[in-house]
């Protein structure tokens, strides 16, 4: 298979030898000097159009290595602050291997470096969005509190075995502490307090069997119930209630094993989830798509 550096050079001899072949054949049918020029200049420009449409070409192969790169770069942050981008990985995979295929015409690769851009550009407003989201949250991260993205959304867990003494759903006074505290960094900042939440109360995988909340279902729901009513309480948190819900997983949604104590403590939680926006939740259905 001939490469494309030799193909190119191929084409411009090719050229060449035309452009004397068709001297020789004007000077000897007779042509004039002006009408060999005329003939002679129209070559020139189109040898000057292919050279620069070879210049082109190169350049927008330069710039369509750097948006793929700029891409993988992307991925890879995301991916290592806990946004899940599989599908997308998986679709830029296939199209990498497409280009590849392609012939090197300047319109393919145009097109090709259009669509990595783009694509670039969706990446670096969602890495943004998290970037602000963890910033405002960042108070809560110094005192101690965990705050990640899991499943592509913001989550501030609370420990439950802080919160709550073992199998009850009232609050403890260390408890209330730590939920005056996000609640003081929630209220402070407007973009924060006018974001949508939902309090997820999650248990490890110990059966809990009778009593008032009969099992790890009704366990885990109250004690998000108590989180929530504290955090919307005009005497203590005092956050806006249309903004907030509850919800209780049980031991269906664990962080670690089951299989160690300290497994089952991280298990034992109260996430609250920062619920995205119906536009942030259109980049990122888009993104994947």
């Amino acid at each position: 298979m001939i490469a494309y550096g030799e193909r190119r050079l191929m084409g411009r001899l090719a050229l060449v030898a035309a452009l004397v072949a068709l001297g020789a054949g004007l000077g000897g049918c007779g042509y004039s000097e002006e009408e060999w020029q005329a003939q002679l200049d129209k070559y020139n420009r189109l040898l000057s159009k292919n050279q620069g449409t070879e210049g082109q070409l190169a350049e927008t192969t330069r710039q369509l290595e750097v948006a793929k790169q700029r891409v993988a770069k992307l991925e890879a942050d995301l991916e290592a602050a806990g946004v899940d981008i599989g599908k997308l990985s998986k679709d830029l995979e296939g199209r990498t291997t497409e280009v590849s295929r392609l012939s090197s015409t300047l319109e393919e690769r145009e097109k090709a470096l259009a669509e990595y851009k783009a694509r670039a550009r969706q990446l670096e407003l969602i890495k943004e969005r998290f970037d602000l989201l963890r910033r405002k949250l960042n108070e809560l991260t110094r005192l101690g509190l965990a705050v990640n993205i899991r499943r592509n959304r913001m989550i501030i867990s609370l420990p439950g075995d802080v919160l709550f003494a073992s199998a009850r759903d009232t609050l403890t006074k260390e408890g209330e502490q730590i939920l005056n505290q996000v609640a003081k960094v929630i209220g402070a900042d407007a973009s924060l307090r006018s974001r949508d939440y939902q309090v997820a109360g999650h248990t490890d995988n110990k059966p809990l069997v009778g009593g008032m909340f009969r099992d790890n279902w009704g366990l885990s729901l109250m004690r998000a119930r108590e989180v929530l009513l504290y955090l919307i309480s005009p005497e203590k948190g005092n956050l806006p209630i249309e903004h907030w819900s509850a919800s209780g997983f049980g031991e269906t949604d664990p962080l670690a094993s089951n299989d160690t104590d300290e497994g089952r403590q991280k298990n034992r939680r109260c996430d609250i989830i920062v619920l995205p926006s119906v536009e942030e939740m259109l980049d990122l259905r888009n993104i994947a798509q």
